[in-house]
């Protein structure tokens, strides 16, 4: 007896799979921890996985919690996670069924103070440095007077009033502003597509392209002024062909997109007196060196003009000059028509000697040599076609025979592949027709397993072995005689039915002598037989 009542607790405990029990104990873990706040050191970050999930560890003196980042949340990341640096992360802590180990999944992080941006902006620092984006080589000059200046910077804010009224002030130019967030998440990578998107307008196009950039920003914290800190705004920077200026934050700050920049202004005012000279002072300089230039203009016309009259006083006399040169032409003209005579008598001794040669024998010899050679060429043309033809022919016979080899060998192939295909969907199927007969046979198992569990945790299953249930009137289990008064109308159920009763008032001490047989009222049930009720030696029910 004792050995059986150590089994059937066990045998009636309820049975998890390793999949419920694990399913059982994250839901507890997320319910207990819904959103959490860990700060600690990040450890085995080697970058993005290939999946775009990034997967490492927080960890601190005492102890090691495993981290993840989907893809998504970290392309919507302004900080992005580093090896070695402090931050504070937020999110939800869950587990991982395959290694029975718990996670917390992050969906947000921060530094863990003002020290540990420093320390991310050194070492992003010196490794921009060391990729040359802040050599002084790479660096543009900055055009004397632009006619477009493209600025980077809120639409909103003071700093693009101020550039306007001192470029208003100094020198009016256009200005091409592009509307961008200096702050928060998505600013840096809004930053940088303005400052590429200035660089891809065509020259000439219908928005033109600017011949300067402003990249401004007013003063603020060092979290404030972050987005200019980013790795992608420090290369697109350092890429821009257009020669750019940074003007963020005042005069103090310091960001690093003003070491990759051509030229750094401590503030948005300076940037736009850098961009642009004073109109007045130019137009001062211009008027100086106009009259400037008409002195030196007056001082050369009279330079030249004495020059002039001393080379004319030095020249000869106009007669002079043209006295030999006279005397030639009159000797020339002189001989003129005697060298008409004798050239006209050489000619035609030419022509003479030419036409004697060209007779009617020389003519049709030459006719009857072309006529020939027409002949040949003739023959030769013909037999050069027939030729041809033949190897034309030739040549398409020959295709025509690998076609139709090729078409032979690749139907073969075909009916080869597509018998294989059949063969292998008849593997399929028979794989899938066993696959479905074990999984049914296991289901199968498992309900029969649930049904013996159900019968053997039924109360029906004492009632079967002699036991009996008695109800008062209202249906409720009696547990204790002193629960029944004396009259009170019962209902005693048994494995086969139920009967009604009668309590009296008397109540026996002991359970060793069977109460004496009362009559009951069976009640009626038509779908179940009646059968004679033995009586079972289980003592006194009142």
């Amino acid at each position: 007896m004792a050995e059986m009542a150590v089994t059937e607790p066990l045998i009636n405990a309820p049975e998890f799979t390793v999949s419920e029990l694990s399913s059982a104990l994250r839901r507890t873990v997320e319910d207990a921890y819904g959103h959490v706040r860990v700060r600690g050191e990040i450890t085995g970050f080697r970058g993005a996985h290939a999946s775009g999930h990034c997967y490492f560890a927080l960890k601190d003196d005492g102890a090691k919690i495993e981290a993840v980042i989907w893809k998504g949340t970290h392309y919507r990341m302004r900080f992005k996670p580093q090896e070695g640096l402090e931050v504070i992360a937020t999110g939800k802590l869950t587990t991982y069924p395959g290694s029975s180990k718990y996670q917390i999944v992050i969906e947000a992080l921060e530094p863990a103070g003002i020290g540990a941006l420093m320390a991310l902006m050194e070492e992003r620092k010196k490794k921009l440095a060391a990729q040359g984006l802040f050599d002084e080589a790479r660096k543009q000059l900055l055009p004397w007077l632009p006619e477009v200046i493209g600025v980077v910077t809120s639409p909103t804010g003071a700093v693009i009033r101020d550039i306007l009224h001192r470029l208003e002030d100094r020198f009016p130019r256009r200005v091409l502003v592009w509307p961008v967030r200096v702050q928060g998440e998505g600013s840096a990578e809004q930053v940088a597509a303005a400052i590429r998107g200035f660089n891809a307008l065509p020259e000439g196009g219908k928005i033109p392209r600017p011949d300067l950039l402003i990249v401004a920003r007013g003063g603020g914290s060092l979290e404030d002024l972050w987005s200019f800190n980013e790795e992608i705004v420090v290369r697109a920077a350092a890429d821009s062909m257009i020669p750019l200026i940074s003007a963020v934050g005042h005069e103090t700050d310091v960001t690093l997109i003003d070491f990759a920049a051509d030229k750094r202004a401590p503030t948005p005012t300076a940037a736009a007196e850098m961009a642009v000279p004073v109109r007045s002072e130019l137009m001062v300089e211009v008027a100086s060196l106009a009259r400037r230039s008409a002195l030196c203009w007056q001082r050369g016309q009279e330079m030249r003009r004495n020059e002039f009259r001393g080379a004319a006083r030095a020249l000869p006399n106009l007669t002079e000059l043209l006295a030999i040169p006279r005397q030639r032409l009159d000797g020339a003209a002189f001989a003129l028509p005697r060298g008409l005579k004798a050239n006209t008598h050489a000619h035609f001794r030419r022509f003479a000697g030419a036409s004697a040669r060209l007779t009617m024998r020389v003519l049709r010899a030459q006719l009857a040599h072309a006529r020939q050679r027409l002949t040949v060429s003739g023959e030769r043309i013909t037999h050069s076609a027939k030729s041809l033809l033949r190897n034309r022919a030739d040549r398409f016979a020959g295709l025509s025979i690998r076609l139709q080899a090729s078409k032979l060998s690749n139907a073969q192939a075909q009916r080869l592949a597509i018998a294989r295909e059949r063969e292998r969907t008849l593997r399929l199927a028979e794989r899938a027709r066993r696959a479905l007969a074990m999984s049914t046979q296991r289901l199968s198992a498992r309900v029969a397993h649930s049904g013996q569990l159900l019968s053997a945790l039924s109360y029906r299953g004492v009632l079967a072995r002699g036991f009996a249930l008695v109800r008062d009137e209202a249906g409720h289990p009696l547990h204790a005689a002193a629960e029944v008064g004396a009259g009170a109308p019962l209902s005693i159920e048994f494995a086969d039915g139920r009967v009604g009763a009668i309590a009296d008032g008397s109540r026996s001490e002991t359970t060793s002598t069977p109460a004496p047989a009362r009559p009951v009222t069976r009640e009626a049930k038509p779908a179940t037989p009646k059968r004679a009720i033995k009586p079972v030696d289980q003592g006194s029910l009142f």
